[in-house]
């Protein structure tokens, strides 16, 4: 069918026109931006405490590197195919990914960013335009303002969309985008992608499709509507619409604030001192303090563990978590890491090994439906003011410029990065240097 476009939708009926632009293999392209001679060359991007492959290029995926292997179980490959391998830049990556989408934002208003490397557009209003040729402007866009490689699926429905990407990545290797825009179309695409491929498809629903012979998408999208309902709800039901192009979910543009928020770190190394446990949960904690009051929300309990490392046999094992509930509701740095203490000091064991700890909160509310205690002494006006101006300094002059002293100043219990690549775009120290 081939990958160009035209100028209207496959259904006069149809209403909605939905893009999703994906970034390739984003934090390996991340990493190839500012060193051009690894073009063409394998590339990995190790997680936390460079323990497993989380992002490969496509000449990695060439020699069989599967996501998530041990970085120790692969060395020999890596070294005899002299792989270039990186420890996870999240300040880089973070940063490069917010670039992306500002550009994106300036091709239309209507924009969801579902991932650090995705969003959705809404191009309903350019029915009239030729959609591959508008694909192909957007994608060069963005690799000549930032420099990251896209790929880019058009349908109308998000799901459709999706499907369009992942077929554009295969068949449209050169031009970079396909445009679901006719039945036969929707055909092709559907008909090539395996049924546990299809967004929204897990195991359990794999399996099950499976073994009453729905290999296809394309089976999936002609199953009988009544009979996946039953089987698979209303979202089994919304699914199979969305594959035959009826749109069920709308932009978000605004993402929904969250319920729960997670901040933990694996390690560099095992430690058993009180102290640095102590400082690695402060600075979670605080972490979970910002990420509250970015989203104006405030939280209603505080859970902190820590544990061993489960693979060291040889090791005693201990898992201790503590949840305290917080009386009135808060989004305050201190009153958190004061908490988290407290939880620290009835949880820790002395003579174990630690791997991991980490601070959950949760019962979230919004700032403005916070009940108040009338038998509080607290300022709470004056502590806004004080993380306000703390949460300014931090922005413009980088992370932890101010912080509590909870939070230690050498961190010795930091992950372990002994690959990493410079914050070329964040840290004015670590600016690309051209040499005459």
């Amino acid at each position: 069918m081939g990958c160009s476009g035209t100028y209207y939708f496959f259904s006069s009926k149809t209403l909605s026109m939905f893009a999703i632009v994906d970034c390739n293999n984003f934090y390996a392209s991340c990493e190839r931006l500012f060193q051009p001679q690894l073009e063409h060359q394998p590339i990995v991007v190790l997680s936390n405490n460079d323990g497993c492959v989380i992002a490969r290029s496509n000449e990695a995926k060439a020699l069989g590197i599967k996501m998530g292997a041990p970085a120790f179980e692969i060395q020999t490959l890596l070294e005899q195919h002299q792989v270039a391998v990186f420890s996870s830049n999240y300040a880089l990556y973070g940063d490069l990914s917010h670039r992306v989408m500002q550009v994106l934002g300036r091709f239309t208003p209507a924009i969801e960013i579902y991932s650090i490397d995705e969003a959705f557009l809404d191009v309903a209003h350019f029915a009239f335009t030729d959609l591959s040729n508008y694909g192909s402007a957007i994608r060069a866009a963005v690799l000549q303002q930032v420099g990251i490689p896209t790929t880019i699926g058009m349908a109308t429905s998000k799901t459709l969309a999706k499907a369009a990407n992942r077929y554009a990545k295969k068949a449209c290797k050169t031009t970079g985008v396909f445009v679901i825009d006719s039945e036969a179309k929707r055909q092709e695409v559907l008909e090539a992608l395996p049924v546990e491929d299809v967004w929204g498809i897990g195991r359990k629903y794999q399996i099950w499709l499976d073994a009453h012979n729905i290999k296809t998408a394309w089976q999936l999208s002609n199953a009988n509507l009544a009979w996946i309902q039953k089987k698979m709800g209303v979202v089994g039901l919304r699914l199979v619409k969305e594959l035959q192009g009826i749109a069920c979910y709308d932009l978000e543009e605004q993402p929904a604030a969250k319920q729960g928020i997670m901040t933990s770190r694996s390690f560099g190394h095992l430690i058993s001192e009180k102290k640095l446990l102590q400082e690695a949960i402060a600075t979670h904690a605080t972490r979970c303090a910002e990420k509250l009051r970015k989203q104006d929300s405030c939280c209603a309990l505080i859970q902190v563990f820590i544990h061993t490392n489960a693979y060291r046999k040889q090791d005693a094992q201990y898992h201790g978590v503590l949840s305290i509930p917080i009386p009135t509701a808060t989004d305050s740095t201190s009153e958190l890491i004061q908490l988290a203490m407290s939880a620290l000091d009835h949880i820790y064991k002395p003579g174990f090994l630690y791997k991991k700890a980490g601070v959950y909160v949760s019962e979230i509310v919004p700032r403005s439906q916070v009940q108040l205690s009338l038998f509080s002494s607290k300022d709470r006006g004056k502590e806004k003011q004080l993380h306000d101006a703390m949460d300014k300094i931090n922005t413009l002059m980088g992370r932890d410029k101010v912080r509590y002293a909870a939070a230690g100043i050498s961190r010795k219990w930091k992950l372990r990065q002994e690959k990493k690549s410079p914050c070329y775009t964040t840290n004015v120290n670590e600016l690309l240097r051209i040499k005459n």
